[in-house]
């Protein structure tokens, strides 16, 4: 006759398969997509710290300074406002590729074209005094601050045997049931996880209809490896008495 539940107490024990310490708990976050804003709000520190010793504010450094800044903020916005999959992202890199040598040849077949883009650029000189960079720095890193308060109430923790839910200023506390827990890990986005290694990560509790949606969860690949380790250290045991 087999049976399911628990053993005797006299009965043998078989030995569980030792959980990691650092295994005991999963901490899931998801974050809303101002935190990839991370290298613009870095840069703008450093051009701050540039044009506070800088002797010439409309030189050659101040220029090139506020030419990187509108560059990375232009490519940090992009990457907030559209997904790149990887289908998306070869294409993308396709086309870059394409314009690049399209714009080869054409200078090959123009050569009176680079001296004239050449003064255009030149005469555009994006310039931005110290206080500037220093109060876009402070907008985010007050934002950042608040993002990381309001995520200490509302996240999610997988367990060896059960998966919580803490939300809410008094910390309310909402228990599934983890032995069943089935996850999905999905990276939308190839710029998002090279930034901070996010995705999403879908959590299937058993006896739950609605999944568990987590976007832009950091280390997401680290996190998903812990989470299969903790779960698969559980044992179901089996007792057969004849």
């Amino acid at each position: 006759m087999t049976e399911t539940s628990a053993p005797e107490a006299n009965a043998p024990k078989e030995p569980k398969q030792p959980v990691d310490p650092q295994d005991s708990g999963v901490i899931l976050i998801s974050y809303p997509k101002i935190v990839f804003m991370w290298p613009s709000w870095v840069l703008s520190i450093i051009c701050g710290i540039y044009m506070v010793f800088a002797k010439d504010l409309t030189g050659t450094g101040a220029i090139n300074i506020g030419w990187a800044f509108l560059i990375v903020l232009s490519l940090n916005l992009i990457v907030l406002s559209f997904d790149f999959p990887r289908t998306t992202s070869f294409l993308v890199f396709a086309v870059v590729t394409a314009l690049v040598l399209g714009a080869m040849l054409l200078v090959s077949k123009m050569p009176n074209l680079i001296p004239a883009v050449t003064n255009m650029i030149h005469s555009i000189k994006p310039v931005a005094n110290a206080p500037f960079y220093f109060i876009f720095a402070s907008v985010l890193t007050a934002i950042y601050i608040a993002v990381a308060i309001l995520s200490r109430f509302d996240y999610w923790e997988v367990r060896p045997n059960e998966l919580l839910h803490h939300h809410g200023v008094l910390s309310d506390l909402e228990r599934f049931s983890a032995p069943h827990l089935r996850i999905e890990k999905e990276i939308n986005d190839i710029f998002e996880y090279i930034l901070l290694g996010s995705g999403r990560l879908i959590l299937h509790p058993s006896q739950e209809r609605r999944p568990v949606v987590l976007d832009n969860v950091f280390f997401i690949s680290s996190k998903e490896k812990r989470i299969t380790r903790l779960l698969s250290a559980l044992q179901v045991r089996v007792r057969d008495d004849r």
